[in-house]
């Protein structure tokens, strides 16, 4: 691969403390800039320099979203495995044992839906102030 000149030649040394230059970094790291050297050509001349901002309430929802969707992707796992046993099945008391199983799940799956629709109300309410 060749390398892009780009006429820089000239080198400037310059010594940072320890502080200052953690803040050099972690202004750097907030921006989009790939390069530590690019982005303080960019400070130094006046240049634009984008930063990511974060919002703390959309970090909280995906945190809340991502438990969600692992509990219901838990009882989805739940309720295949429970017909994958209904069409094994033989006779009637495993049936029956099986119905007793399978009501109990639904009332934890149904239990966990008004879950998720009491919190996605709840978020719906932040967001809509």
């Amino acid at each position: 691969m060749e390398e892009k000149k780009t006429g820089r030649v000239r080198i400037i040394g310059l010594r940072l403390t320890g502080d200052e230059y953690g803040a050099l970094e972690k202004a750097w790291k907030k921006s989009t800039v790939g390069k530590l050297s690019e982005y303080v050509r960019r400070v130094l001349f006046g240049k634009s320099v984008t930063v990511y901002t974060r919002n703390q309430s959309l970090d909280e929802l995906i945190a809340e979203l991502v438990l969600l969707r692992k509990e219901l992707n838990a009882i989805g796992v739940n309720f295949n495995q429970a017909v994958h046993r209904l069409h094994t099945l033989d006779y009637l008391p495993q049936m029956q044992a099986w119905l007793q199983v399978f009501e109990r799940d639904k009332n934890v799956f149904f239990a966990k839906v008004s879950e998720i629709q009491s919190r996605v109300d709840s978020i719906s309410e932040q967001w809509l102030q």
